[in-house]
């Protein structure tokens, strides 16, 4: 972004480099309100959020103390989680009430999931009798269930209205949502039957029944639905929108197709820090908050590299006669633990993505088997050659061929088989997959390698 604005008698670029960061720095110190208002009125709220993560902490607390009562309330929805969680202790209980009441019921509930639970109790006390029990209704929820996403407010009207009874609604009503697309249409249980784009309402006669312009809803979504699902149903279906029913199917609150994109970002966000062995974490969380969380899967890391290294004991007294071994063992097992990684990624997606079942994973095994052979083959006459080239010894190069293609049909089979297996049990294939990849095919790498090898040299 590249902005230029006039701050009182100054031009100010208001682009986020360096410059521009230590110049705003300068005037939260200097508490230049009417050059911090300026410049918080000049950007968009998702600018503002990124301009305030971009602070030290320090400085960003200043800001709040001077505008926290005058800083919009969808900046907050814009800041990310370990931020918005500092910025969130600084402000009082009336305050955060007061943003709550002027944000949508989905975005409400997503502040209020970040509040320690102290906090949480005295900020729902200072809500409205309605307003708390939107958002405790809310939270009683499973916290990756749809009902965590949903909006309240939405626009519903009975199917025997007319167009003209519906648009005078919708005129005069003062609590519908400032913005929607579609308008559900309901039942006199409150069932919705059908849906009608709002277009499609202003283009049609006031005389025209609801229920004879309505389209029929494709898909609706069941309040405990996980989120994840929500994701793969608006994508299947092209939803912009769909209502969300309780047990007794009973529209109780809409799902956007906005709020779908941030839980298809933040799952897929989750599944790439997940791989890494780093959880949900920001880059902007503490030092001992990312170092906690590390922590246990290093550890994992470091009793699987331990397994990796007794196999490597057993084959000690040989290593000692053959150094040649000890030279190119390692490459054996890097190439094995990449291909892994490689299908395992592969597999993480499309298990998130639902494109694995019964009817097809014979077939994804077959094809990752193949395409083990045929990496394994060409990787085997490139590294074949290479050591032949290297140390002249006819031996070595089959050994590191054969032991290349082992290890590669391997990594290609454990790729897959593994993330499966654990979704099987209920285990998040993308949290605890990587740690059993690349320990199997280590262990498989150095036991072909270094068994093949003493059969070959000291047999």
């Amino acid at each position: 972004m590249s902005l230029v604005k006039s701050v009182g008698k100054q031009k100010v670029n208001l682009e986020f480099n360096k410059d521009f960061i230590n110049l705003f720095s300068e005037k939260i110190k200097s508490k230049d309100v009417a050059f911090i208002n300026q410049t918080l009125a000049d950007l968009h709220s998702a600018d503002v959020a990124n301009l305030i993560e971009n602070l030290d902490t320090d400085t960003r607390n200043k800001l709040i103390e001077i505008e926290a009562f005058n800083i919009e309330p969808e900046i907050f929805i814009e800041l990310n989680e370990s931020v918005q969680s500092e910025v969130l202790l600084l402000i009082s209980p009336e305050s955060i009430a007061k943003i709550l009441h002027k944000l949508e019921s989905d975005n409400a509930l997503q502040i209020l999931e970040n509040l320690e639970e102290n906090k949480k109790k005295k900020v729902l006390d200072k809500l409205s009798p309605q307003g708390r029990f939107l958002l405790e209704e809310g939270l009683s929820y499973p916290e990756d269930s749809a009902a965590r996403i949903m909006q309240r407010e939405f626009t519903a009207v009975p199917s025997d209205w007319t167009v003209g009874q519906t648009i005078d609604y919708l005129r005069e009503n003062k609590e519908l949502p400032e913005e929607f697309l579609e308008i559900f249409v309901v039942d006199k249980d409150f069932k919705p039957v059908g849906t009608v784009p709002s277009s499609r309402v202003l283009r049609t006669a006031r005389n025209s029944k609801m229920n004879s312009i309505m389209r029929e809803v494709p898909v609706l979504i069941p309040v405990n639905m996980d989120k994840e699902e929500v994701g793969h149903t608006f994508e299947n279906y092209n939803l912009v929108s769909a209502g969300v029913v309780n047990k007794d199917n009973k529209l109780i609150g809409m799902i956007t197709a906005d709020d779908v994109v941030t839980v298809v970002q933040e799952e897929a966000e989750e599944d790439v820090l997940r791989l890494a062995g780093v959880g949900d974490e920001e880059i902007t969380d503490g030092v001992l908050k990312k170092t906690k969380r590390r922590f246990s899967w290093l550890l994992l890391n470091l009793f699987t590299a331990i397994i990796a290294s007794i196999v490597i004991g057993f084959f000690q007294e040989d290593i000692e006669k053959v150094v040649a071994l000890a030279v190119l063992m390692p490459i054996v097992a890097s190439m094995g633990g990449n291909a892994g990684m490689q299908t395992l990624a592969v597999t993480v997606r499309a298990i998130a993505k639902k494109e694995i079942s019964s009817g097809n994973f014979l077939k994804i095994v077959t094809k990752e088997f193949v395409i083990g052979i045929l990496n394994g083959v060409i990787f085997a006459i490139i590294s074949g050659a290479i050591v032949q080239f290297w140390f002249e010894q006819i031996d070595l190069s089959i050994l590191i061929a054969v032991s290349m293609i082992l290890n590669m049909i391997v990594a290609g089979l454990f790729g897959i088989l593994v993330p499966v297996s654990l979704k099987k049990f209920n285990i998040d294939p993308a949290l605890a997959s990587s740690v059993f990849v690349t320990t199997i095919t280590d262990v498989i790498g150095f036991l072909s390698f270094l068994g093949i090898g003493s059969y070959f040299f000291l047999s």
